[in-house]
C-alpha cells in the first residue's frame, strides 16, 4: 500500500505541470507522434517553440487526469498509443498549421483532435484549421483590403486637383 501511495505522490507534479500548462490555453492539440526521425522531430520542435507553443510527450494516464474537469476532457477519448500534446495561449490555430506542415515530411504524425478556444474538433476538423491563416496574417489582410480604397481615392482626389490646377494655371495665362 506504501508503493502505490509513493506512485501516486511522484504522479501529482507532472499532473500539475500538464494543468499549469493547458490553463488559460486558447488551443491545444493531441499529436500521435510515432514514426518521425529525429530530424524532422527536432525541426517540429524548433518551430513550434518559436511560435510560442508548449509540444511534449507525456504518459497517457497522466494527461488523462489532467484534463478531467476541465474543457480538454473531449480529448481523454484518444488517449491510446504514443501522444503529445501541443499547447498555445496566443495563437488558437498555430499549433495545427505547424504540425500540418510537418505531416507531409512525416506522415505517421497526426492530429487526433484538439480542443480550440473551447471547442473540440474530431482530426477531420483539426485538419481543417490547419488551412485557417494566423490571426497576423488575418489581420494584415483586412488592413490591405481597408488601406486599398483608401489609396485609390487620394490617387482620384490628387489627379482631380493635378486636372483643376492645371486648368487653372491655364486660365490664368
Amino acid at each position: 500500500m506504501a508503493y502505490t501511495a509513493k506512485k501516486t505522490e511522484e504522479k501529482k507534479p507532472i499532473i500539475a505541470e500538464i494543468s499549469s500548462a493547458i490553463e488559460g490555453a486558447q488551443s491545444v492539440v493531441l499529436v500521435h507522434y510515432s514514426g518521425i526521425n529525429v530530424e524532422a522531430d527536432t525541426e517540429l520542435r524548433k518551430e513550434l517553440r518559436e511560435a510560442g507553443i508548449t509540444y511534449k510527450v507525456y504518459k497517457n494516464t497522466m494527461l488523462n487526469f489532467a484534463f478531467k474537469g476541465t474543457e480538454f476532457e473531449p480529448l481523454t477519448k484518444h488517449l491510446e498509443g504514443p501522444n503529445a500534446i501541443a499547447v498555445s495561449k496566443v495563437d488558437a490555430t498555430a499549433p495545427a498549421r505547424i504540425i500540418s506542415k510537418y505531416n507531409k515530411k512525416a506522415p505517421t504524425l497526426k492530429m487526433l483532435a484538439g480542443v480550440v478556444e473551447g471547442g473540440y474538433y474530431d482530426e477531420k476538423s483539426v485538419a481543417a484549421l490547419a488551412t485557417v491563416p494566423s490571426r497576423e496574417e488575418l489581420l494584415g489582410k483586412l488592413l490591405g483590403s481597408i488601406q486599398s480604397p483608401i489609396t485609390n481615392l487620394a490617387r482620384v482626389l490628387n489627379q482631380v486637383a493635378e486636372a483643376k490646377g492645371g486648368a487653372g494655371e491655364a486660365a490664368a495665362e
